[in-house]
């Protein structure tokens, strides 16, 4: 949490104006600078963002499929089966943990409404191929960018290739504003039909022609979706300091890139060669996963799956089919301590523990 936080949001707090107002618009527009795109929406969290990602993709259609990602955050499919569609599992790379586009070829069907791909620690998918077999299909693709706040695609930043992309700005995310998140559309009409849905479907522009806003016209049902004004301004203060962060997180990385490349029993999962990774997570296979995770914790040194492999849950068992890929990532997957605050120091002694116990 950026120091000045405490002067911004104590200003807000006691400006009179702490809902959606003029800290959301300057947040939106200082965002969109940095993602390098026109439009931003912000919404109180990335779950949030998803959800109106999928509620545009399917509208309305009863028996709409979405295909996606086992191997991510809940967020990212129970948005799905609240939207009324059906999830249509695509295996992954065992390797990186991102969905593989040729089974999200194989799993396209009539039914098909959406593609949702999820960068893994902030590692851009196959975003080219995918949004290709998207275009080829007239079917809109979403990004969940929840890991990937400042990852790079072929030198662009990640939000400018997709239909739909949402972001996250939850308490442990690069950038956090308490819990909040944004989606960017890439068609001027989901941006404006976004805007609408985020807040019980009312335009919260002001209009000389009526009094109030409740006079105007709700033609489609919307949610409690928007951002307020205290979170906006905690977002501000924190998004100064993402390069910072970033490069923190990087050089963190690279240093394990480094320390793990002789180790014959450590396998890193490699950046897309085609981005840069906004290294959120820093993932490494191991064939002792849970066994190397009890000595870490020994030593006082956290790791994590991180997530766990969506399929797997009863409230998803209807969807289950033979993921063979995901199991073999599932199976030897380790996430290890990368943030800005692991000091020189403290990443010599994950590498030299993460060395000494794999197998």
């Amino acid at each position: 949490m950026a120091d000045s936080v405490r002067a911004a949001v104590t200003r807000v707090l006691y400006s009179g104006y702490i809902g959606e107002g003029p800290e959301v618009v300057a947040f939106e527009r200082e965002l969109a600078a940095r993602l390098g795109t026109t439009r931003v929406i912000t919404v109180n969290s990335g779950t949030s963002a998803l959800h109106l990602a999928c509620h545009m993709s399917v509208d309305g259609a009863a028996d709409a499929e979405i295909i996606t990602t086992p191997m991510t955050n809940m967020a990212t499919n129970t948005s799905i089966v609240q939207n009324g569609a059906r999830i249509v599992w695509a295996d992954i790379d065992p390797l990186t943990g991102n969905i593989d586009p040729d089974e999200i070829e194989a799993a396209i069907t009539d039914k098909t409404r959406a593609i949702m791909m999820v960068h893994w620690g902030g590692s851009a998918c196959d975003i080219d191929r995918i949004c290709e077999i998207g275009r080829a299909q007239g079917i809109p693709v979403i990004e969940d960018a929840a890991h990937a706040l400042g990852s790079k695609y072929q030198g662009q930043p990640i939000g400018q290739h997709s239909d739909f992309v949402a972001f996250s700005f939850q308490a442990v995310k690069h950038v956090t504003t308490g819990d909040g998140g944004c989606l960017v559309c890439k068609a001027p009409e989901h941006d404006a039909r976004g805007r609408l849905l985020r807040w019980y479907g009312i335009d919260r522009a002001m209009r000389e022609d009526i009094d109030l806003r409740c006079e105007m016209d709700v033609a489609e049902a919307g949610y409690k979706f928007h951002m307020n004004d205290i979170a906006a301004a905690t977002g501000r203060e924190n998004l100064k300091h993402l390069d910072w962060i970033l490069m923190r997180h990087r050089d963190n990385a690279r240093f394990y890139d480094s320390a793990f490349r002789g180790a014959n029993n450590i396998t890193v999962v490699p950046e897309n060669p085609d981005g840069t990774a906004a290294y959120w997570i820093y993932t490494i296979h191991v064939a002792n996963r849970d066994e190397l995770m009890q000595e870490l914790q020994k030593l006082g040194i956290g790791s994590s799956k991180v997530h766990a492999r969506n399929d797997t849950h009863s409230t998803f068992a209807r969807f289950e089919r033979p993921l063979p890929k995901c199991e073999k990532f599932n199976r030897t997957h380790l996430c290890i301590p990368v943030g800005w605050w692991v000091s020189e120091s403290d990443r010599e002694r994950v590498a030299e523990a993460v060395i000494k116990f794999a197998r």
